[in-house]
């Protein structure tokens, strides 16, 4: 047996060659079970590892401490690892005996400024700083991934990179490390991610498509002419009256999303076919000009298109015409779009090796300002995101991302490792 020991504050990294069981090269079958039996013999290091990051958290940007931590279990892993990449970001690669597709699985690292106190007893030792959307808990799986492939490599065909990614929560980190040359220091056929949500755990819940919304900025110009208060009653009344949901539909309520008769998950959901307005507008003023701002929403994008042509044939023909400067979009987020193909071969290798009831299929998608910059890698190479279930109900543990009360059943990183092992191993097989 191969043993790789390295200090990590309460955790150490172990890695497991295959002579425990005895051969060199799996079978095939048997391959999954090896991920199984690797990932139950590392699980309370990546508990203990997550716990640090946790305590330890540090916002976008400044991600100094948990990069260096990166480095090092990848190091003692014995990958190849690129660093300072678009900020703090890391890159171990894992290179497999033999040629093959080249599969990325990226993490994201940094947490949130937040003042409101942990619900843990491994509370935050950052002050006004918090790891309450999992970032803590994806870093711990994308090590846990790193450490069982890593066990497999004599037996695997082809590359794995495996990316940390920081600054997700301002929307920067992915193109940061785009622009200063990822995808010329690794080549990707394909790459991965994933995110905790209040789905049970031992489930994964992912579409084809987008599964956030589109969210499209528009701004209305007026020149001012005294008449400031009709021009913004008005246009706060024609925005909000394109949108075509109700102001009492349980589709505002976001804790809906997850709700077995009309959350994403149900055929019957209320989070398709939308095009909803943000209700609080932005209203800045200069000495001759007025500007309306609202934020949109949408399952797709075909309706934000036939909105900005309904919005400025009916300012064109309005009373206010003569004031109208420009009405367009300022600003348009950048959303997650699941490549069908992939998403569908993806899906079923897990329900293969872990059961139908492993995956949750999705209808509907998440509303609001949700989103994820993985959108911009997905821009350069095909890939699928998923939803990785994190909650236990009969704990009251619900890990809603951003919630003051976030908290993580921690049996998800064992999830997420199996998971996703099994599925880079399938995707390194395929043709």
């Amino acid at each position: 047996m191969r043993i790789i020991m390295s200090c990590f504050k309460k955790g150490v990294v172990v890695l497991f060659g295959f002579s425990a069981f005895g051969q060199s090269n799996l079978q095939e079958h048997e391959i999954h079970s090896y991920v199984q039996a690797q990932t139950e013999e590392i699980f309370d290091s990546l508990v203990a590892i997550r716990r640090d990051f946790h305590v330890y958290p540090e916002v976008s940007e400044q991600e100094k401490r948990t990069s260096e931590k990166i480095t090092e279990y990848l190091t003692a892993l014995g990958l190849e690892v690129k660093t300072g990449i678009g900020g703090y970001g890391v890159v171990g690669i894992l290179k497999g005996e033999r040629p093959g597709k080249s599969i990325a699985w990226r993490a994201d690292i940094d947490a949130m400024p937040s003042n409101i106190p942990d619900v843990v007893a491994f509370e935050s030792k950052n002050e006004g700083v918090r790891h309450i959307c999992g970032h803590d808990v994806h870093t711990a799986i994308g090590l846990g991934i790193a450490n069982v492939l890593s066990g497999q490599k004599d037996s695997l065909k082809g590359n794995v990179y495996f990316v940390f990614q920081p600054s997700e929560e301002n929307y920067k980190g992915a193109k940061a490390m785009i622009d200063d040359g990822l995808f010329q220091k690794i080549s990707a056929d394909e790459i991965y991610g994933l995110h905790i949500s209040p789905f049970p755990v031992g489930s994964i819940a992912t579409k084809a498509g987008n599964i956030y919304a589109h969210t499209n900025r528009v701004e209305v110009v007026y020149q001012k002419s005294g008449n400031e208060d009709s021009l913004i009653n008005y246009t706060k009344k024609l925005i909000s009256g394109l949108q075509n949901v109700p102001a009492d539909s349980e589709f505002w309520n976001p804790a809906n999303l997850g709700d077995p008769e009309i959350g994403i998950e149900n055929p019957n959901t209320v989070f398709k076919d939308f095009l909803a307005v943000k209700e609080n507008f932005e209203i800045d003023q200069t000495n001759d000009q007025l500007v309306i701002k609202a934020y949109l929403h949408s399952d797709d994008k075909k309706p934000l298109d036939t909105f900005l042509t309904v919005l400025r044939k009916t300012l064109t023909d309005s009373e206010y015409s003569e004031n109208l400067i420009s009405a367009d979009y300022s600003y348009e987020k950048a959303v997650v779009v699941n490549d069908k193909d992939l998403t569908e071969k993806t899906v079923n290798s897990i329900k293969e090796i872990y059961g139908e009831k492993s995956v949750i299929p999705l209808y509907g998608v998440v509303t609001a300002d949700r989103g994820d910059d993985f959108a911009y890698f997905q821009k350069e190479i095909p890939g699928v995101y998923f939803f990785l279930g994190g909650a236990n109900y009969e704990t009251g543990m619900i890990p809603m991302p951003h919630s003051p009360d976030f908290a993580v059943d921690e049996e998800s990183i064992k999830v997420g490792v199996n998971y996703f092992s099994s599925m880079i191993i399938e995707r390194l097989k395929a043709e």
